[in-house]
């Protein structure tokens, strides 16, 4: 086995090298040799100039993952779930310019709005109910609560 992986090695060494130079000057050319489900064959030549990072990427424009159970996709998922949760919660913003501060500021937006709409309906609530003596508050104040929690409705309705 180890004198079949050698000589393809030598192969494709000898090979990129011919590949190469009917590239345009900007791509950069890889060989790959793998058994799936083994590693006992996994031969990753990439050009001299190459950077291994350039195929994951032309990979992942393929749709492709760099693993089979997608853990790449789900990584990312899951930070951006948890930058919204932390932007709900108001803490943990990101550091400035990160690429996860956009669901961040979803969340902070979703937890404002929803502190906003949670308050509109304790005020409303406090002045619909009656004190002790059966009394509920003024009207003026109970007809601005209503308006209030009306124009929040119609804002998250929108």
């Amino acid at each position: 086995m180890h004198d079949t992986k050698a000589l393809l090695r030598d192969a494709a060494i000898e090979g990129i090298s011919g590949m190469a130079q009917h590239l345009p000057e900007d791509c950069e050319l890889f060989v790959i040799a793998c058994r799936p489900g083994k590693d006992d064959f996994d031969l990753v030549l990439p050009s001299p100039e190459a950077n291994l990072n350039n195929a994951i990427d032309a990979l992942r424009r393929q749709g492709l993952s760099i693993d089979g159970s997608n853990i790449y996709k789900q990584a990312v998922c899951d930070l951006a779930v948890g930058a919204m949760a932390m932007g709900k919660q108001n803490n943990n913003q990101p550091p400035k310019g990160h690429w996860a501060q956009q669901f961040w500021d979803i969340g902070q937006a979703e937890g404002q709005q929803r502190d906003e709409l949670v308050a509109a309906l304790e005020h409303l609530v406090t002045v619909t109910t009656p004190d002790a003596n059966g009394q509920i508050g003024a009207e003026e104040e109970h007809l601005a609560s209503l308006e209030h929690a009306r124009a929040l409705i119609r804002l998250h309705r929108a």
